[in-house]
């Protein structure tokens, strides 16, 4: 499944947020499917492969978690064959078209043909407590991640990777599937070979369409969406402006459409306006900008199609496109989006260690409450029963951003002291004091800026020694005024906004967004009517 849920009306979304409608997974629930064997709650999925998948597999280490589930590597009993299986708590399916959204991603996996870039689904499997789709394992890790791991992305690359998502775009709606959800986090690599195969892992926003139909649900992960889908009247050519945010940020390192909040990012779409004047877009081809702006042509029937992409001279030559770097400037916007959130966390140690007694002692005391083997460290397991406890109701996926937050020396524990930067953030005791306290920590000199040599002095154990090009680049993007240094105004914004839009893309749980697009539509502060494009 993924980030958001389909909508498909104002009432259908305030009947999912009723706190009365019954829990489909419930003991008295009369389903539709009362009529399978005894011994299971109730079913999901129609036609599983089993029940038993522990007859089959043996699970090993977690993977990865999402709002719906956890993902773990898996090994087949019978033949040693190391798969995914993504397991879905049903406890988390709290409404019918939770259910149908797992119903629907499983249809659509058995429904596509094998093919080289889409992940293949090895069998279905359902027990009391979860849903669990095998899969096949890709080990080769995210798109964005191989491309800062490899430091500069060339024309000729990015050629190869557009040409490789826009042919499963065009498999995709030859099949009668819309995807919906493009977006780097869904591509993974089948292992960490330089020639491995880019596939697309998650069809859990996915529909299968008729030619002409049209759909009104607001869906997929806000920097990818087209226009169209944020005024509630589209068809699969959606796919395709998605694939070409994705062209432009790995030509660029950042999206076409960004904004400090979500409202803002949805005006931006409305707007269309594409920017080629920043670097490194100088010096990228004219070809390259031509597709870009082709995939991203506000209006759809103008827009091209998956085949019109394919046909484009710059991916037809695409082994004449550049072959150089673009430029540092792609690596160190990329990196920067990363190290910003350092410099964050660096600033929340800071306002930790300012708090004071009687707040240190509550703190200590939650620390206690959850480390109940008494190690001095606390898992994720011990984090959420703890903050249970405290009243905080957190969804896995946040808390796993915590945790990756507050781990700092990754180790997979949370000592005190990073709990204690946990907390902070928690109970929101970042005051103007503290905030006050945290900037004059790294204005040495008092001077009420933060300057370059004092931002990496602070960072030192953050940054290594030949990415100090990272620390003007963060500057660069706080600085507002561009004087080249930071005031306490600009520290305070940052330290307030979400700077980092990889990882925000992340954040978008599905009643988040539908809150924003609901929003924007009652209090119209997003007209399509008067928005041009």
């Amino acid at each position: 499944m993924g980030n958001c849920c389909a909508t498909p009306s104002t009432t259908d979304y305030e009947n999912k947020k009723g706190k009365n409608k019954p829990n489909p997974f419930s003991l008295d629930y009369d389903g539709p499917n009362t009529s399978r064997p005894t011994g299971y709650k109730s079913y999901v999925l129609e036609n599983p492969t089993g029940h038993e998948i522990e007859q089959t597999y043996v699970l090993g280490k977690e993977m990865g978690r999402g709002e719906f589930g956890i993902t773990y590597m898996c090994t087949d009993k019978s033949t040693g064959e190391v798969l995914a299986c993504k397991s879905i708590s049903k406890k988390k399916l709290r409404t019918r078209i939770d259910i149908e959204d797992v119903r629907r991603e499983v249809e659509i996996m058995k429904h596509m043909p094998p093919h080289q870039n889409i992940v293949s689904l090895k069998g279905t499997y359902e027990d009391d407590n979860a849903v669990h789709l095998v899969m096949e394992l890709c080990e080769g890790g995210e798109l964005f991640d191989r491309i800062v791991a490899r430091g500069h992305y060339t024309e000729r690359a990015a050629a190869g990777v557009i040409r490789t998502i826009v042919e499963v775009i065009q498999m995709c709606h030859k099949h009668g599937v819309m995807h919906r959800d493009l977006k780097p986090e869904n591509f993974l690599y089948a292992n960490k070979k330089e020639t491995a195969a880019l596939k697309v892992i998650d069809f859990g926003l996915s529909v299968i369409f008729k030619p002409g139909e049209r759909f009104n649900e607001i869906v997929g992960s806000p920097y990818y969406m087209a226009p169209e889908v944020l005024k509630r009247n589209y068809g699969p050519e959606i796919d395709v402006w998605s694939a070409g945010v994705i062209l432009y940020i790995l030509l660029c390192g950042v999206p076409p459409f960004w904004a400090e909040t979500e409202q803002g990012v949805a005006q931006a779409i409305i707007k269309s306006v594409v920017n080629f004047k920043r670097d490194p877009w100088p010096v990228v081809s004219d070809n390259a900008k031509d597709l870009v702006k082709k995939m991203l042509n506000p209006d759809p029937n103008l827009r091209l199609s998956a085949q019109g992409v394919l046909d484009h001279p710059w991916i037809q030559n695409a082994k004449k496109a550049p072959n150089v770097s673009l430029g540092e400037t792609v690596k160190a916007r990329l990196k920067q989006f990363s190290f910003m959130n350092k410099l964050k966390k660096r600033a929340l140690r800071v306002i930790a260690e300012l708090l004071s007694a009687e707040e240190v002692e509550g703190i200590k005391q939650g620390f206690d409450l959850m480390d109940t083997n008494k190690q001095g460290k606390i898992t994720m397991v011990e984090l959420k029963v703890g903050l249970q406890k405290l009243g905080h109701q957190i969804p896995d996926s946040d808390l796993q951003m915590l945790m990756d937050a507050g781990d700092v020396d990754k180790d997979g524990y949370l000592n005190y002291g990073e709990f204690v930067a946990i907390s902070v953030h928690l109970r929101k005791m970042g005051s103007d004091d503290h905030l006050k306290e945290a900037f004059e920590f790294f204005d040495k000199n008092k001077s009420g800026y933060i300057e370059e040599e004092e931002l990496r002095e602070a960072l030192v154990d953050e940054i290594e020694t030949d990415n100090e090009d990272i620390i003007a680049a963060i500057i660069l993007d706080v600085d507002t005024d561009k004087d080249g240094r930071i005031s306490y105004e600009e520290f305070e914004a940052m330290m307030k906004a979400g700077t980092d839009w990889r990882k925000a893309s992340r954040q978008y749980s599905r009643e988040r967004y539908n809150n924003l697009s609901l929003k924007l539509f009652k209090d119209g502060s997003l007209n399509v009517d008067n928005e041009g494009t």
